[in-house]
């Protein structure tokens, strides 16, 4: 899979929601939940898109209530297509 030229990225960011460009190689969101059973009960639903999609964000849940998710084609080394697709998949759940 190919990766995304910058200027590439800078397009999809502004298409999908609250994204941001983490270390030029991933991009991450981060989002706020009323109580930890809802952040997790977030995070097992991106679980399954991300089984679905075969491809797997870094996850982390911190704060009790607050999730940030980190997205990257490792094996590609750096952004591609299953990333922003995944984050739109993402922005659809939350």
């Amino acid at each position: 899979m190919a990766t995304l030229s910058d200027e590439e990225i800078e397009q999809r960011l502004s298409a999908v929601g609250e994204w941001r460009r983490e270390a030029g190689a991933a991009i991450a969101r981060d989002l706020k939940f009323n109580d930890f059973r809802a952040a997790v009960a977030f995070v097992n639903e991106v679980a399954e898109a991300a089984e679905a999609a075969n491809h797997h964000p870094d996850i982390l849940i911190h704060g009790w209530n607050k999730v940030r998710l980190t997205l990257s084609t490792h094996s590609a080394g750096g952004l591609t297509d299953a990333d922003f697709r995944l984050a739109a998949r993402i922005d659809e759940l939350a």
